[in-house]
């Protein structure tokens, strides 16, 4: 055996920042250890890989004690005596061992992918981001940060789910936080002026809810007014995840909007509106997750970048029937959709190939674990999106801050092509 050959595999149950259970696991070989955390998303999409949950009344059923014994006892056995280094391999043995019958649960595989290559870093000596994008990694992602929240991650009226600020003027990732949490504190002033303290309390990733805002318009407005306080006048572009899918009904195909039922046509004139009126520069999950023909249209429509997550949910087939037929222009990539980080750069790399911008991405569910940041950099996505505040998120922004120091004069910041998400 090697020093990276994996010697031990184990898993147990941890709790995210919502108070939910999720797992940890600890990968152990000569050289050290690798471990991850793995997130869990509130909004999913119906292609994503199985989140294994245990039913029954402990923590209302979502408890992982059956996919962290997967880990130990279907797993681990399988792969103890591989190369941690060989990750394609150590993935493939994972893919091998799923059952369609008793599935191992996308949360055991991702733990396992994620786990085992940190422990290939920390044998190869190597900072994770350096391990995953090879010696001449420099990228630093462009952050999104949600500063207004709705749909399924806050409590209000708001349909969309994130109201997105982008810091376009910026030349650094530490200028881009800094920029961003002045307008999210001048932001939260104008919240609390208006709409009653109340309107403070924050949402699953720390957005801004305020009290009986109902329409995007208004949030997008409140942005801009927080904004240009800061004098920040065209420093930041807008941005949305709307989630579409989470207020449409299949049944009369239509988007409850607004106090309306929106047809598929109606919505598309409602986000030419919205593109014309305001510096939105970026649309994810616009449409039902389903509707392909729907993206097609609002892609040729609409000169923004178009996001698919729900759409793809980081899967290579999915992005590939997108790519094949002009739907959307950029994938979210998230690990956990889609089970293992093979199968995760790869989608990864066929975004690339064929000109989609990759945008990579947390989910609601979080820990304060940073290999998030790492794979941002490692892929050289040039885009991230991870929250505003919380813990599980600012520590995203502390690990970016951290690997810009270490790259110091080689680092270079945003999307890898120029003119990209400009107003």
């Amino acid at each position: 055996m090697t020093d990276a050959s994996i010697e031990a595999i184990t898993a147990r149950e941890i709790l995210d920042n919502r108070l939910e259970p999720t797992l940890r696991v600890t990968v152990e070989t000569a050289a050290g250890t690798g471990q991850a955390d793995v997130p869990r998303g509130r909004s999913r999409g119906d292609h994503e890989a199985v989140d294994l949950r245990d039913g029954g009344d402990r923590y209302r059923g979502r408890g992982v004690r059956q996919a962290a014994a997967h880990v130990e006892e279907r797993i681990a056995p399988a792969l103890v005596g591989h190369d941690a280094t060989a990750q394609r391999t150590v993935d493939a043995r994972l893919d091998a061992l799923d059952d369609p019958d008793d599935p191992l649960g996308g949360n055991a595989t991702t733990g396992v992918s994620l786990a085992v290559l940190r422990a290939g870093a920390v044998a190869t000596d190597q900072p994770l981001y350096r391990y995953v994008g090879g010696a001449d990694t420099h990228v630093l992602p462009l952050p999104f940060f949600d500063m207004i929240e709705g749909g399924e991650l806050a409590g209000g009226d708001l349909p969309f789910q994130e109201h997105q600020v982008v810091p376009v003027g910026a030349d650094s990732v530490a200028e881009a936080v800094r920029m961003a949490a002045e307008v999210y504190y001048e932001l939260g002033d104008i919240v609390r002026a208006e709409y009653g303290e109340a309107s403070l309390n924050v949402g699953a990733e720390g957005g801004y809810n305020p009290t009986g805002v109902a329409d995007p318009r208004t949030a997008f407005d409140l942005e801009l007014r927080a904004i240009e306080a800061c004098g920040y006048d065209g420093e930041f572009a807008l941005a949305a995840d709307v989630a579409a899918s989470h207020f449409y009904d299949p049944e009369t195909e239509t988007y409850a909007l607004l106090d309306d039922r929106l047809s598929r046509a109606e919505l598309l004139a409602f986000y030419e509106e919205l593109v014309d009126t305001y510096p939105i520069v970026s649309l994810e999950d616009p449409l039902d997750q389903h509707d392909f023909d729907g993206y097609v249209d609002l892609t040729d429509r609409l000169d923004v970048q178009v996001v698919g997550d729900d759409l793809f949910v980081t899967t290579p087939d999915r992005l590939r029937r997108g790519i094949d037929r002009g739907a959307a222009t950029a994938l979210l990539w998230k690990v956990n959709q889609v089970g293992t980080v093979t199968a995760a750069r790869e989608a990864s790399r066929l975004a690339t190939r064929n000109g989609y911008a990759v945008q990579v991405s947390e989910r609601s569910g979080q820990t304060p674990d940073t290999w998030l940041a790492d794979l941002a950099v490692g892929l050289g996505a040039g885009q991230i999106k991870t929250g505003v505040t919380r813990g599980e998120r600012t520590e995203q922004y502390n690990r970016l801050l951290a690997i810009e120091t270490e790259l110091g004069d080689a680092a270079t910041f945003g999307p890898p092509v120029e003119g990209t998400l400009v107003p």
